[in-house]
C-alpha cells in the first residue's frame, strides 16, 4: 500500500510539472504580443487613458444643464452684534434672535452660441424662505417668494469653459499618444531581444553544420597516415567549433532567461525559435516616408499638444489682473408677506442690472513679467518642435540609405553563401 501511494504521488507530481513546463515557440509577432499584453506600464497607461476619458466626459457634461437645490434649514442666530441706529445715528450693540428657513432651486445652463461656449450662464431660479425675529418677547414672521431669470456674462476675460474643455481634450490625447509611444518602445526593445536570440540560434546552426563537415573530413583523413598534419588541423578546428558551441549555448541560455523576465513568463517554460531568414524586397518613397514620420510620430504630436498648452497659459496670464467687465441681469417676480397663503397672489416685479468693471492701476510690472515668462516658454516649444522635425528628417534619410545598402548586401551575401556551399561540398 505504501509503494502504491508513493507511485501515485510521483505520477501526480510528474503531471503537475509537465503542465507547469511547456515549450513556447516564438516568432517576432508572438513575442511582441506577449510583451504588450504583459507589460505593467501599458496596463497603467490604459488606466490613465480611462481616467482622462472620464475627465473629458465631465468637462463636456459641464456644458449641459445643471439642476441643484441649496437649503438653509435652519439658519439660527442668537448673538449680539453692532447695528446702525438710523434714529440715534450711531451703532448699537443689539441682541439678535432670528430663524431663517430658506430653499433655493436653480436650473443653470452655460450659454452656447452655435456650439461655442461663451463663458456666460443663464439660470432659472426659485427662492422661498421664512424669516422669524424675536425682540422683547415679540415675534415677527416674514415669508418671501421669488421666481426669476438670471444672466451672467464676463467680458474681456479668458473663456474658462472653452479652455477647460480643450485642456481636458489635450490631456486625453496626450495620454493616448504616451500609450502609443510606450508600445512603440516596447516593440523596439523586445524586437532587439528577439533578434539577439535569433542571431545566436542561427549561429548555433552554423556551428552544427560546420562541426558536421569537420566530422566528415576527419573520417576521410584519420585512416590516411600521409595526412597526419591535416588530421591535426581538423581536430583543432573541431575543438574551436565545440568551444564556440559551448559559449553560444551559455549566451543563449542567459538571453532566454532575460527574455522570459521581460515577457513575464514562467521561468520553467522552454522557449524555442525557428531561425528562418526570408529576404523580401520593399519599395520606399523617401518623401512619403518623411511625411509619414512627421504625421504619425507620437513624440512630435505630443510636442504640438504641449505647445497648445503653452498658448492657453499665455492667454490665461493675459487675463489675470487685466481690465474686464462682468454683466449680471435678473428679471422675475417676487412676493413678501406675513402670511404664507398670500405668497402666490399679485406678484411684484423683481428686476436688476449690474455691470462690474475691474480696472488695474498699478502692479509693479507683475502681469507683464508673467506674460513674458509664458511667451518664452511658448518660443521654447516652437524650437523643440523644429529640432524634433529635423531629427525625424535626418533619421528617416539615414534609414532609407541603410535599407537600400543592407538589401543589396543581403542579396550579395545570399549569392556568396550558395556559392560557398557548392565549393565546400565539392572540396
Amino acid at each position: 500500500m505504501k509503494r502504491i501511494v508513493q507511485l501515485l504521488l510521483f505520477v501526480c507530481l510528474t503531471a503537475i510539472t509537465a503542465q507547469a513546463r511547456q515549450t513556447i515557440f516564438l516568432t517576432l509577432d508572438s513575442v511582441v504580443d506577449i510583451a504588450l499584453n504583459n507589460s505593467y506600464r501599458t496596463k497603467m497607461l490604459r488606466y490613465d487613458i480611462e481616467r482622462s476619458l472620464f475627465w473629458l466626459k465631465a468637462r463636456k457634461a459641464s456644458l449641459k444643464t445643471r439642476v441643484y437645490m441649496d437649503l438653509r434649514t435652519p439658519d439660527l442666530q442668537h448673538i449680539s452684534d453692532y447695528k446702525w441706529n438710523s434714529v440715534e445715528r450711531r451703532d448699537e450693540l443689539v441682541m439678535q434672535n432670528t430663524q431663517l428657513w430658506q430653499s433655493d432651486l436653480s436650473v443653470k445652463q452655460p450659454v452656447i452660441f452655435f456650439g461655442y461656449p461663451t463663458n456666460g450662464y443663464v439660470s432659472l431660479n426659485y427662492r422661498i424662505n421664512k424669516y422669524q425675529q424675536r425682540d422683547d418677547g415679540n415675534k415677527e414672521i416674514d415669508y418671501y417668494n421669488r421666481f426669476y431669470f438670471k444672466f451672467e456674462q464676463p467680458i474681456l476675460l479668458p473663456n474658462r469653459l472653452k479652455n477647460d474643455l480643450e485642456e481636458a481634450q489635450l490631456n486625453y490625447d496626450d495620454i493616448k499618444l504616451d500609450y502609443v509611444e510606450e508600445r512603440v518602445g516596447i516593440i523596439k526593445d523586445v524586437s532587439d531581444d528577439y533578434f539577439d536570440i535569433f542571431r545566436l540560434v542561427y549561429q548555433k546552426n552554423i556551428y552544427d553544420v560546420k562541426k558536421e563537415y569537420l566530422d566528415r573530413i576527419l573520417n576521410i583523413v584519420k585512416n590516411d597516415s600521409a595526412r597526419i598534419f591535416d588530421k591535426t588541423q581538423v581536430e583543432l578546428e573541431k575543438s574551436n567549433v565545440e568551444e564556440n558551441l559551448l559559449s553560444n549555448k551559455s549566451r543563449l541560455r542567459m538571453e532566454f532567461v532575460n527574455l522570459k523576465q521581460r515577457l513575464r513568463l514562467n521561468l520553467d517554460d522552454s522557449l524555442a525559435i525557428q531561425p528562418t531568414i526570408k529576404i523580401s524586397p520593399i519599395t520606399v518613397n523617401l518623401k512619403n516616408a518623411i511625411d509619414y514620420g512627421f504625421f504619425y510620430n507620437p513624440r512630435l504630436q505630443r510636442l504640438s499638444i504641449n505647445k497648445r498648452r503653452s498658448e492657453l497659459d499665455v492667454e490665461e496670464q493675459k487675463g489675470r489682473n487685466s481690465f474686464h467687465l462682468t454683466l449680471e441681469a435678473t428679471y422675475g417676480l417676487e412676493k413678501k408677506n406675513h402670511h404664507v397663503e398670500t405668497l402666490w397672489d399679485r406678484f411684484d416685479n423683481s428686476n436688476s442690472v449690474t455691470l462690474n468693471a475691474y480696472v488695474p492701476l498699478w502692479d509693479g510690472g507683475e502681469r507683464r513679467a508673467r506674460i513674458e515668462a509664458e511667451t518664452v516658454d511658448l518660443r521654447r516649444r516652437d524650437l523643440e518642435i523644429s529640432q524634433h522635425r529635423q531629427d525625424i528628417d535626418s533619421d528617416i534619410r539615414n534609414e532609407y540609405t541603410n535599407l537600400r545598402e543592407f538589401y543589396q548586401r543581403a542579396k550579395n551575401m545570399q549569392q556568396s553563401m550558395e556559392l560557398s556551399k557548392k565549393l565546400t561540398d565539392m572540396s
